[in-house]
C-alpha cells in the first residue's frame, strides 16, 4: 500500500493513477473539506479525463482519510513556494510532512518526494530533520526524490507517457520506486542521485522560462520601433534550427514562473540569464497595462470600467489561476489605478475571486468597448465573431479580425 500525502493538483492525479492501475492507495490531505469531497465522490479541480480516472481508481478501491497511514511507501505531493524575498524554496510543507509520516512509518519505509524542490533541498532541510528523530536514513527510512512532470489541461495523459526521473540514495531502493512507478507510466524512467533530480527538473522549466523570455524581449523591442513581432517570429522559424516561441502576457503556473527563482535564490551572481529572464516575464503584465492606457487613449475610451478582462486562468482550457498574469495585472492596477473597476471574466472559474466578476460571457461583452484576451480558451476561439464592434487588444495571438491590436 502506498499512502499519498497532498492531494492537489498533482498529488490526486498521481494517487488515481496508481490506484486505477491496481496499487492500494490511501490518499491523505490536511484539508478536511478536499478529503469529504473526496469521500462523496466527486473531484475538486477540472481536467481532461480526470473524472474517468477516478471512477476507475474508487472501482479499485482508493480510500481518503486526514490521517497519515503506516505503510512501506509514502509519496509526498505538497506545495513548494518560494521566498520572494530570499528566492528561496520554502520547503516547510515538505518538511512537515516528512515528520507526520515519521510518526507512523515502519522500518524501511522509502519517503518520496514528488514536490519540485531546488538542488540540495532534501541535504539541507530534509536529512536534518529526519536524523534529528533518530531515524538512520538508509536503514529506518529511505528517501527518494520523483519530481512530478505534468501540466495542467492533460495531466492524465502526460502521467502516463511522459518519462520520470527517479532520484535515489542507493540503486536498489531506486529501482524499487521505477517498478512502483511502471505499474502505470509508460515512458523511460530513470534512476538516478537525488541532487541529480532535484537540479534536473528546475533546470526543465528555467529553460521553458528563458525561452519565453525571449519571446516576450523580442516583442517589447519590435513594439518600441514598430514591427511585428508575430511576422518576424514567423520568418525566423523558417530556418530549420530556430523555434522562437510566441510572447505573451506573463509566466503563470507553479512551475515555470516559481522553479528558476529556485537557483536564482540558491546561485546568486552565477544564475545571470536566469534572473534576467525572470524579470522579463514578470514585467510582462505591466506591459500589457501600459498597452491597454496606449489603446484606449488611441480610441476615445477614457473609462477603465469599460474595459474587459478575457481570462483568469495562467493557461486555456483549465481552471488554474496559479501566479496568473491577469491575477498579476489586477494587482497592479489596485497600486496604480483610480476610478472605477475594470470587468474581467473566465468560463473556467466559477466562484468570485475578483471584484467586478462576470460569469457570462454575452453579458461580459454587453458591458465592455474594450477586451482584452489574456487567455485562449477555445470558448472565445470558437466563439470570436461575438467580438466585432469591439476595440480588442489580443495577448495570446488567437484573433484574427480585422483591426485587433496585439503585443
Amino acid at each position: 500500500m502506498i499512502n499519498v500525502v497532498g492531494l492537489g493538483y498533482i498529488g490526486l492525479p498521481t494517487a488515481l493513477m496508481f490506484a486505477a492501475h491496481g496499487v492500494e492507495v490511501i490518499g491523505t490531505d490536511y484539508n478536511r473539506e478536499l478529503v469529504d469531497t473526496l469521500k462523496a465522490g466527486r473531484t475538486t479541480f477540472e481536467e481532461d479525463g480526470l473524472d474517468e480516472l477516478f471512477e476507475e481508481a474508487v472501482k479499485k478501491g482508493i480510500r481518503f482519510s486526514h490521517e497519515y497511514q503506516s505503510t512501506d511507501m509514502y509519496i509526498v505531493s505538497v506545495p513548494t513556494p518560494y521566498d520572494k524575498a530570499s528566492k528561496k524554496v520554502d520547503a516547510s510543507f515538505v518538511v512537515g510532512a516528512v515528520k507526520n509520516v515519521m510518526e507512523v512509518c515502519p522500518k524501511g519505509a522509502v519517503i518520496v518526494i514528488e514536490s519540485t524542490i531546488s538542488p540540495g533541498t532534501i541535504d539541507r532541510h530534509v536529512r536534518p530533520v529526519v536524523e534529528a528523530q533518530g531515524f538512520v536514513i538508509g536503514e529506518d527510512v529511505h528517501l527518494v526524490h520523483a519530481p512530478e512532470r505534468i501540466i495542467p489541461g492533460n495531466m492524465v495523459y502526460e502521467l502516463k507517457h511522459n518519462s520520470r526521473t527517479i532520484g535515489a540514495d542507493s540503486r536498489e531502493v531506486g529501482e524499487k520506486v521505477k517498478a512502483l512507478y511502471a505499474s502505470f507510466c509508460e515512458g523511460e524512467i530513470v534512476v538516478t542521485d537525488i541532487r541529480t533530480a532535484e537540479m534536473t527538473k528546475v533546470v526543465e522549466n528555467t529553460f521553458r522560462d528563458i525561452n519565453i523570455a525571449f519571446a516576450n524581449e523580442l516583442a517589447k523591442i519590435c513594439r518600441s520601433d514598430n514591427m511585428d513581432v508575430y511576422e518576424i517570429i514567423r520568418i525566423a522559424n523558417k530556418h530549420p534550427r530556430v523555434n522562437i516561441l510566441t510572447p505573451g502576457p506573463g509566466v503563470g503556473g507553479h512551475c515555470i514562473s516559481v522553479d528558476p527563482w529556485f537557483l536564482v535564490g540558491d546561485y546568486p551572481g552565477l544564475s545571470n540569464i536566469i534572473l534576467a529572464a525572470r524579470k522579463i516575464n514578470d514585467s510582462m503584465p505591466d506591459f500589457v497595462l501600459e498597452r491597454i492606457h496606449d489603446i484606449m487613449k488611441e480610441n476615445g475610451i477614457d473609462d477603465v470600467r469599460r474595459v474587459g478582462l478575457y481570462g483568469l486562468t495562467y493557461k486555456e482550457n483549465v481552471d488554474d489561476t496559479r501566479e496568473s498574469p491577469t491575477l498579476q495585472m489586477l494587482e497592479s492596477m489596485e497600486r496604480h489605478l483610480t476610478g472605477g473597476l475594470i470587468k474581467v471574466y473566465d468560463p473556467y472559474v466559477i466562484r468570485d475571486i475578483v471584484p467586478n466578476q462576470y460569469h457570462d460571457l454575452d453579458t461580459f461583452l454587453r458591458d465592455v468597448d474594450m477586451v482584452v484576451l489574456l487567455v485562449g480558451h477555445d470558448e472565445i476561439k470558437e466563439q470570436m465573431e461575438k467580438l466585432r464592434g469591439k476595440v480588442i487588444l489580443d495577448t495570446r495571438h488567437v484573433c484574427f479580425l480585422e483591426g485587433v491590436y496585439r503585443l
